[in-house]
């Protein structure tokens, strides 16, 4: 049995990741601050531990054997607002897990961004949350080599799925028009509309998480589907009126899916945002 910890364990992907660890029969624990997470989320047989990654060394009392790092700061055009928040969460936070990990010999799983690979590669510098992301696998990958640590690195493309933010400043796509589509409200799409994304369900995301933990230590992985859509194709999709909003900093156009790696250990995508959203469309 693995002791594994999730930072972020009670959020979107974390709590995701947190019921299928716990029913392969690991020991789970959850460090979350609950900025974005909610109790709600809270998985049976987690030991949730309530507290920021700033202060992992007085909080986590015990060696890991591995840590997903997920506890981070997470929107794109927020970030703007929000940098000192992001710098604080993001920045330090990660140098002050990865001084855990060598501490206590830990293996770490890091969330890396997809924002990276945005429109040539030019997208790892086009918000404070893009350069915060991108900066951090760099990181990751030196203390890998500078101090031994055991390091795999994830890129998630826009993940949908149960426990999503659906409202607020921090919902994301799929969750917000499937919520506006419920109250019968037009969706709001941001200029230009032909930005495209590569929307992976949520199962797709925690089985390549779990293949990396088991096979895949000491590279980068992409965990994203080959389907790309605009944002304006998934609008018209929900169906109703759409209303187009101004064009916000930091919005890219595009990224490259990395797959072949992780394909490489079995991995396939099996979900398609299409048949989600006809699905949802039926209830």
């Amino acid at each position: 049995m693995k002791k594994i910890l999730i930072t972020g364990g009670a959020g979107f992907i974390g709590s995701s990741l947190c019921e299928r660890l716990i029913q392969e029969n690991n020991e789970v624990y959850s460090l979350d601050n609950y900025s974005t997470g909610s109790k709600k989320n809270h998985i049976d047989g987690v030991k949730y531990i309530k507290g920021s990654t700033l202060d992992i060394d007085k909080l986590v009392l015990f060696s890991p054997d591995v840590i997903y790092h997920f506890g981070e700061y997470s929107r794109v055009e927020q970030s703007f607002d929000d940098i000192e928040t992001v710098f604080v969460s993001n920045k330090i936070g990660i140098f002050n897990v990865l001084q855990f990990c060598r501490k206590h010999g830990s293996k770490i799983i890091y969330a890396g961004s997809s924002t990276k690979f945005g429109d040539g590669g030019l997208g790892r510098n086009q918000s404070p949350y893009a350069w915060s992301k991108s900066s951090n696998t760099e990181l990751v990958v030196n203390f890998g080599s500078w101090f031994n640590i055991p390091y795999a690195i994830s890129y998630f493309y826009n993940v949908y799925g149960d426990r999503e933010i659906s409202t607020g400043k921090y919902a994301t796509l799929i969750a917000l028009f499937k919520e506006l589509s419920r109250k019968g409200d037009p969706l709001t799409v941001v200029k230009p509309g032909s930005q495209r994304r590569n929307f992976t369900h949520i199962d797709d995301i925690i089985n390549g998480l779990v293949l990396i933990e088991n096979e895949g230590f000491g590279d980068e992985f992409g965990i994203g589907s080959l389907e790309s859509f605009t944002v304006l194709e998934i609008a018209q999709m929900f169906g109703g009126k759409i209303i187009m909003l101004p064009e916000r900093q930091g919005n890219r156009m595009s990224a490259e899916v990395k797959v072949e790696k992780l394909q490489s250990l079995g991995w396939e995508c099996k979900n398609s945002v299409k048949d989600y959203i006809n699905d949802f469309k039926k209830k």
